[in-house]
């Protein structure tokens, strides 16, 4: 069945989608989980024995046999650089010879968006390895934007009036798929996003309409942002997390526009409107 792919995050909504992909192209896969009873069950797929990003030799374990490594980031966490690193590390040793990494749009080591540093460094570490690679750069999920509406019918965040470019799981996952079985994507970084980039009062409206109800968007200074979502007691790592997602766009940082999507599978990225419509659950919610 020719060269193995290890899939991270097989039983998630990304590493998911790309393993039934590759399955159905006839790929050998090894699936990766914390959980392997929640792993797919996939024709030419194995699943790994057990094994969490953060420790090394079940890693290595993992990915004994793999010739590359397609590597969902791990759940946001305080450890979450050094759990990738753990990772890579444990690719390396296992004697993996590409990874193709789901990074961040924006990264960088002063990314406005706290988590968007993460991915730079996670970047910076596999680029050390000197093994091949290819980065995809994903934007924020269009799933994203009507979960993030309030049961009153308000979206609140410190996003001004910048614009994101919003893209769907199901592109991200088209895409990859596309560069963990071609060719010349060695050294690359692409960007993955939706095709055009939005205020949030233009998201808001849309999914009104789809809810038949008003939707609206309220912008919301720093202060305001962190005394609105203190009620969840979350650990200020991933407060200062959420709040900068929002910053990020109104610095005008999710607003670039891609053409990586198409020019990789072949059919145009998702708008928000063709993700509203053929994903009505999302939505649903939130009608009168």
């Amino acid at each position: 069945m020719g060269p193995v792919i290890a899939v991270t995050g097989a039983s998630g909504q990304v590493g998911g989608r790309v393993a039934r992909r590759l399955a159905d192209a006839g790929s050998a896969l090894r699936l990766v989980g914390r959980d392997p009873s929640r792993l797919p069950e996939l024709p030419g797929a194995v699943p790994a024995p057990a094994a969490a990003y953060g420790d090394g030799e079940a890693m290595r374990r993992a990915f004994d046999g793999a010739d590359t490594l397609f590597l969902v980031s791990a759940h946001e966490s305080a450890d979450r650089v050094r759990d990738h690193i753990t990772a890579v590390d444990a690719a390396v040793a296992a004697g993996v010879e590409r990874i193709v990494y789901v990074s961040f749009l924006g990264a960088a080591p002063d990314a406005t968006f706290t988590f968007a540093r993460d991915h730079w460094h996670t970047e910076q570490h596999i680029r050390s390895t000197r093994l091949r690679y290819t980065f995809l750069r994903d934007s924020f999920y269009l799933a994203a934007l009507p979960a993030m509406v309030g049961a009153d019918g308000f979206l609140r965040g410190p996003a001004g009036h910048g614009r994101v470019s919003a893209v769907a799981h199901n592109d991200i996952a088209d895409a990859a798929t596309a560069v963990l079985l071609g060719r010349a994507h060695d050294g690359v970084t692409y960007n993955l996003t939706g095709p055009a980039a939005l205020t949030l009062a233009e998201a808001a409206a849309e999914i009104g309409r789809f809810a038949g109800r008003p939707i609206t968007y309220v912008p919301e200074t720093r202060d305001e942002a962190y005394a609105s979502r203190a009620q969840y007691n979350a650990p200020a790592w991933e407060l200062a997390g959420w709040v900068s997602s929002y910053e990020a766009i109104a610095t005008g940082e999710m607003s670039a526009v891609s053409q990586a999507i198409p020019t990789l599978t072949g059919h145009p990225a998702q708008s928000l409107t063709t993700y509203l419509t053929t994903h009505p659950n999302s939505w649903q919610h939130l009608k009168p």
